[in-house]
């Protein structure tokens, strides 16, 4: 009978005797099994660092006696990293670091905004004028000098492209005013992107809050990886969630911010946007990657070169562009007059172009806007209701153009207002058909395939987008 059962259990749990190899992954036996990393000297760290670390404040150069002198500077859920405590002219305070033994320091250009007065104080408590030599809103990099009449303690700039996610790295800084506070974490993740900034961030859980701003991210080996710049934050002070600006990034704008004042970046000349994969679907792409081309400038290097509205940017002088808010990143750190390879897809054909970068138009190179919120209305097909866009109405709304198709309402929870068109937009193509008129807009409606996506290009205010319209239904 035990035999029986035996065989009757072996019956039910599939006839078979158990499965020899186990359902996880077990490191080998034998063999070497390398160790579990130790934690860094950070005391050593701390000791060797925080000399070359520096608050710096500023002050305005003029106050009227009504207006608040602090303030907290809020880019979505993604505040301004630093705050006002109570001086009376005071405007920011922050943090920066040494870079060179005659006193050149780097901090955040947020930190240094519109200073009427830049003082530095070193660890040793002694105060300095600072002189701004040079500033970058985009990369949010600064650089500042003081003469302090002997040699300075500075901080060594590492290689930010070598560090790793989960590697130990060290702030120090003035958080809400405690001057060199030491913190650390682990660098959570790499090429971040915050919605209106130029940076591929370094992210990391060390304790960055109010007053960080500028400071030094440090790996173990005492080198500054990054600029501690933005935390991520509901209440106001550190969640776990802070960022920082590569380092490898920050050298190069270092001469020019010496030298210039400034940086100038390259520049391509178009406007572009994310490929969903809706665009993809209906741009007949294989992948849901690349930087779509919404509008091509005029006389810039992209159509010199030969690009179209509504080709998709694919690679970059041989980088392949995965994101299209890398595309930017890539074509600033082309030196001026250099010819590189673009690749692009256009109607499903991959094609390669050279295409010369010349000096940057800042505000050419940020992305089409996305769809904003539409104004609720009547229904017609799509839930969109269209007018012919005259002469007088182009003008009046500013546009330049002088025929097209524009949205006069859309229904809230139509397909419109599923695919963010709003009123005062003007559609330009339907499925790359130019539309002049309404009854040209209807008759490419018509024209494509039932069930099938509907590619728009709008125009709104100075951009031009893709759009996909869903069918109904």
């Amino acid at each position: 009978m035990a035999v029986f059962a035996a065989a009757m259990a072996a019956h039910a749990f599939g006839g078979s005797t158990p499965a020899t190899e186990p359902l996880w992954t077990e490191l080998p036996v034998s063999g070497h099994i390398q160790k579990a990393q130790a934690l860094p000297d950070f005391v050593d760290l701390a000791a060797k660092l925080s000399p070359a670390v520096v608050n710096i404040s500023t002050e305005e150069s003029e106050q009227s006696s009504g207006e608040v002198s602090g303030r907290e500077e809020h880019h979505g859920e993604f505040p301004s990293p630093y705050e006002e405590f109570g001086r009376q002219r005071q405007k920011s305070l922050g943090s920066g670091f040494i870079i060179t033994k005659d006193g050149y320091i780097l901090t955040n250009d947020h930190v240094i905004e519109n200073p009427g007065k830049i003082t530095v104080t070193t660890q040793d408590g002694h105060d300095y004028q600072a002189k701004l030599v040079g500033r970058d809103a985009k990369s949010d990099i600064a650089l500042v000098k003081i003469d302090a009449k002997r040699e300075l303690a500075t901080a060594p700039l590492g290689n930010s492209d070598e560090v790793r996610v989960g590697e130990w790295v060290m702030a120090i800084g003035n958080p809400f005013g405690f001057d060199h506070s030491v913190t650390v974490g682990v660098v959570s993740a790499k090429g971040r992107f915050i919605p209106g900034n130029f940076d591929q961030f370094i992210q990391t859980d060390a304790s960055i809050n109010p007053g960080n701003s500028g400071g030094p991210l440090i790996d173990a080996r005492g080198q500054v990886v990054a600029v501690n710049s933005a935390i991520y934050t509901t209440r106001g002070s550190n969640m776990g969630i802070g960022f920082a600006i590569p380092v490898n990034l920050v050298k190069e704008e270092l001469a020019q911010l010496r030298d210039r004042g400034t940086v100038v970046r390259g520049w391509l000349g178009v406007s572009i946007q994310s490929v969903t994969p809706e665009l993809a679907e209906s741009l007949g792409l294989k992948e849901v990657q690349g930087a779509l081309v919404a509008e091509v400038r005029k006389n810039g290097p992209a159509e010199e070169a030969g690009v179209k509205r509504g080709d998709v940017i694919v690679a970059f002088n041989n980088q392949a562009i995965t994101d299209s808010r890398e595309l930017p990143l890539l074509v600033a750190r082309i030196p001026l007059g250099r010819q590189v390879a673009l690749k692009i897809i256009r109607e499903k054909h991959e094609m390669e172009m050279p295409v010369t970068i010349t000096e940057s138009h800042e505000e050419e190179l940020a992305a089409a806007d996305g769809p904003h919120r539409p104004h609720p209305g009547g229904s017609s097909g799509f839930g969109l209701h269209v007018k012919d866009l005259s002469s007088e109405l182009a003008r009046e709304l500013g546009l330049d153009i002088q025929s097209g198709v524009l949205v006069a309402s859309v229904q809230l929870g139509s397909r419109g207002d599923e695919a963010g068109l709003r009123a005062r937009d003007v559609i330009l193509e339907v499925n790359h058909a130019t539309v002049k008129d309404v009854d040209s807009y209807e008759q490419a409606l018509k024209a494509g395939s039932p069930g099938q996506n509907l590619l728009l290009l709008i125009k709104r205010g100075d951009t031009t987008a893709y759009v996909v319209l869903k069918p109904e239904g």
